[in-house]
């Protein structure tokens, strides 16, 4: 096989999803129960270093070029500030990315940058503190709020806010939110509820669309798709506002999956490469780490398990079956 992670469709794999952690300290509705989520425990875990030399091998050996840290919520990890230098100092430099609640990013967001992040993602479902409240179960809104503030004045940018709808708790707020983006610099990417929840209570029908958030928007805003050329493998298509330059993303893996020109590789907390998302199998990265594999003997299992790629997600599929894991333990 090649030196890069190839499937056996052509796609070559060169952005890199890494979950620090599985945990949270929200609880929203479409992610998680409020209480019994069994977590990792702490020996499952990569360690800080194990999670840099992984990196180093995807970056240095499998032709990785862009690097998310994600979670469950990756301000959590305590080690993060180092990982994230560690990473940044690699001879073949990742871009550094990070998606996250942003509570506690208002205190640490100057130090990623200092570490050597290069952006951030930020999770805002609403601007109304009672139905953040309502979806996350948890009185954070003006710590999410801060954070925001803070990753733009660190410089991390463009500033990322990512937003799903509910049907009758939040739908209604999707004009609004774009104004507010817009009047503060973020980019607005609204993403469709998928089948990964904890408690797997996602219902199809229930789902708000991209076609229904596309309408939504429409009825305050003029959207200008952005040419077809210039997604190349990014999920969300893209939208200028009003005639831009200012422009509004919509990801839609359910109705409008991008499977086709997925780039996307994804490592868990507990060392478990998977392929896809939605995948149902892993490959333990983990194992071959702590018996002393070589940097070769884990690319090749790397190489490996991306070679194995279904050609979709199959969420039309009839016979879709959810992971067993969900996002909060796959990494966002």
């Amino acid at each position: 096989m090649a030196a890069v992670l190839i499937d056996s469709f052509g796609r070559t794999a060169v952005d890199l999803r890494v979950s620090l952690t599985d945990r949270c300290n929200l609880r929203c509705t479409y992610c998680m129960p409020e209480e019994g989520m069994q977590w990792l425990a702490k020996p499952q875990l990569l360690t800080d270093e194990e999670i840099v030399r992984l990196v180093r091998i995807a970056t240095t050996d499998l032709g990785v070029t862009e690097v998310r840290f994600t979670g469950g919520e990756p301000l959590l990890r305590p080690g993060l500030v180092g990982i994230v230098a560690d990473c940044a100092a690699l001879e073949q430099r990742p871009r550094l990315s990070l998606t996250t609640n942003a509570i506690g990013l208002a205190r640490t967001a100057a130090a990623l940058r200092d570490a050597g992040l290069d952006r951030v993602n930020v999770s805002l479902d609403t601007l109304d503190p009672d139905t953040f409240h309502t979806l996350s179960r948890r009185h954070r809104h003006q710590d999410v709020l801060d954070g925001l503030a803070a990753a733009e004045k660190a410089g991390l940018a463009p500033v990322k806010v990512n937003t799903v709808l509910l049907r009758g708790v939040n739908d209604h707020e999707a004009p609004d939110l774009l104004a507010w983006c817009l009047e503060h610099g973020y980019e607005l990417r609204f993403i469709e509820q998928m089948p990964l929840d904890a408690q797997h209570g996602w219902q199809r029908a229930s789902m708000v669309t991209a076609e229904e958030i596309l309408e939504r928007l429409a009825a305050r805003f003029t959207l200008t798709p952005e040419p077809a050329a210039r997604r190349g493998a990014a999920p969300a298509e893209r939208w200028l506002v009003d005639g831009g330059p200012a422009r509004v993303g919509v990801i839609a893996s359910v109705t409008r999956p991008f499977c086709r020109a997925c780039d996307r590789t994804r490592l868990t907390a507990d060392g478990q490469v998977r392929n896809c998302l939605f995948a149902r199998e892993e490959t333990d990265l983990r194992t071959a780490l702590r018996s002393g594999g070589s940097d070769a003997e884990i690319a090749d299992l790397w190489r490996a398990a991306m070679w194995g790629k279904k050609a979709g997600a199959g969420i039309d599929d009839p016979d879709f079956l959810q992971p067993a894991r969900p996002m909060s333990a796959i990494g966002g």
